[in-house]
């Protein structure tokens, strides 16, 4: 090859070596044929060699579709480079006449991910859900179903209280029960040895009773009538009184110790102890109860009826959720995934054997149970003790209330499990949740003897406008 030639050699050959012309010598030795490359004389007659070795420089790149061709996009450039270097190695990727930009790793990583579509699912790990959910064999994650349509705006919740009352002596104590709102618009509120009333209409305040130096209240619940109320006691008694009268109806006994948690159905109450049983009562009878229910080994804490009240749910310091029926005074269900107390218990108005339930600081899960065969449909880990639960009855939407570490409240919808808004204020466990009559407001109780109040819910949605039907249009009364 002539030395001034302006075009450089495929091949790196020693020096002396011509690239044009090889001859291959074969030599008899030992028997055998042994082959090597020699450098031959540059004349004509020189002989060929049966060993093909291409020359690159004239292969034919345009077959393989990586040619060199001017492109106004870096990135075809980068995968040409990418390619050739695959194809014929690095050494020729690398030469001048592979292209005049550099293959970088920047480029690289730049090009791959504008391949992705942002409109994919799969591009933004949020739309997953993947996060915040718990990661067990048992748990269905659900995927976003808005991920092909727009997001609806989401809706605001303010996140400051519209009202602060001072509550002395609400108790730091996570097993008991300190709140609940009545349907005729009453908030009961047991503060040490005495329970008040707080009308939420006028704003006026009543003592309802004080159980004196040697009691305490550990739990209040109202029928679902709000005429009257239980009280719980820290002797082990059940209370009775008359709201509005103010007055004392009953006393039942046959607890031991505390009686930390109270739940009503139509006609029965619950009432959970630290002594691990659940008695129910009924006023009809004289009995101070009418069945015990045995099968939590810890202090029960969480107590909710079903909406039809065929199901009652306990909750346990043993970390254990039961399920009993009426037909048994054994656990339909014995539900044992939670890590810690379970205290946060809540029926969804909107599906029958819908069952929510949240765990203590060492589980701060909230888990869904479908209670006709037990199965657990979703999980949401909160990221801090979940102290209460309650289902929004205007929308599909769930509140939580929290402990270590966080003090927060949480509004979800169902079954997405998105975030709707996550409140602050309280400086210490929110233990106590109560919903008003008109399911738009909530109310909080902490440690840190404050009640907040909170517009969380939307009101009830209007029936939907129909024509000449005389039916609920926008809220209003056509009459025809």
């Amino acid at each position: 090859m002539d030395s001034g030639s302006s075009k450089k050699p495929a091949l790196n050959l020693p020096t002396g070596m011509s690239g044009s012309s090889l001859r291959l010598d074969t030599v008899s030795g030992s028997g055998r044929g042994i082959s090597n490359l020699s450098a031959a004389s540059s004349s004509p007659s020189s002989s060929c060699s049966d060993r093909f070795i291409p020359c690159r420089s004239s292969s034919r790149l345009h077959t393989f579709g990586v040619v060199d061709k001017p492109s106004p996009l870096n990135n075809n450039d980068a995968y040409s480079r990418l390619l050739k270097s695959e194809l014929f190695g690095s050494d020729f990727a690398s030469s001048p006449a592979a292209g005049n930009g550099s293959a970088s790793p920047n480029n690289m990583l730049r090009f791959r991910t504008q391949l992705s579509s942002p409109a994919s699912p799969f591009s933004s790990p949020s739309q997953l859900n993947l996060n915040h959910h718990c990661n067990n064999n048992n748990t269905n994650v659900p995927f976003s179903s808005d991920a092909s349509t727009p997001r609806k705006p989401p809706r605001k919740v303010p996140n400051t209280p519209h009202k602060v009352l001072d509550a002395p002596s609400l108790q730091d104590d996570f097993y008991l029960n300190l709140v609940d709102w009545s349907s005729q618009n009453v908030l009961a509120v047991g503060l040490g040895t005495c329970v008040y009333l707080w009308n939420a209409s006028n704003s006026k305040v009543a003592k309802l009773c004080d159980l004196g130096p040697h009691d305490g209240v550990c739990s209040v619940q109202w029928t679902r009538e709000g005429s009257y109320i239980s009280v719980g006691t820290s002797l082990g008694q059940v209370q009775i009184w008359d709201g509005i009268q103010r007055k004392r109806v009953r006393t039942m006994g046959g607890h031991q110790t505390r009686t930390g948690v109270l739940a009503w159905n139509s006609r029965i109450l619950a009432s959970g102890s630290r002594d691990r049983n659940i008695l129910q009562h009924d006023m009809r009878v004289s009995n101070d109860y009418i069945s015990q229910l045995v099968g939590h080994k810890s202090e029960v804490c969480g107590l909710k009826w079903s909406s039809d009240d065929r199901e009652l749910a306990s909750g346990g310091n043993d970390n254990q959720l039961l399920v009993w029926n009426q037909h048994s005074q054994q656990p339909a269900l014995r539900l044992t995934e939670h890590t810690a107390a379970v205290k946060a218990i809540a029926w969804s108005p909107h599906q029958s054997g819908l069952l929510a339930s949240g765990g203590g600081t060492a589980d701060r899960c909230i888990r869904f149970w479908n209670t006709s065969n037990g199965h657990q449909l979703n999980c949401v880990d909160t990221g801090s003790q979940v102290c209460n639960l309650a289902w929004s009855k205007n929308v599909n939407e769930i509140v939580s209330t929290h402990g270590y570490s966080q003090n927060q409240i949480m509004i979800w919808k169902y079954p997405s499990l998105s975030k709707v808004a996550t409140l602050t204020g309280h400086s210490m466990r929110v233990l106590y949740l109560a919903t008003s009559p008109d399911g738009q407001t909530i109310v909080t109780g902490a440690g840190d003897e404050t009640l907040r109040f909170w517009n969380v819910f939307p009101s009830i949605k209007a029936p939907v406008p129909v024509k000449d039907t005389g039916m609920w249009s926008m809220g209003r009364t056509q009459i025809r």
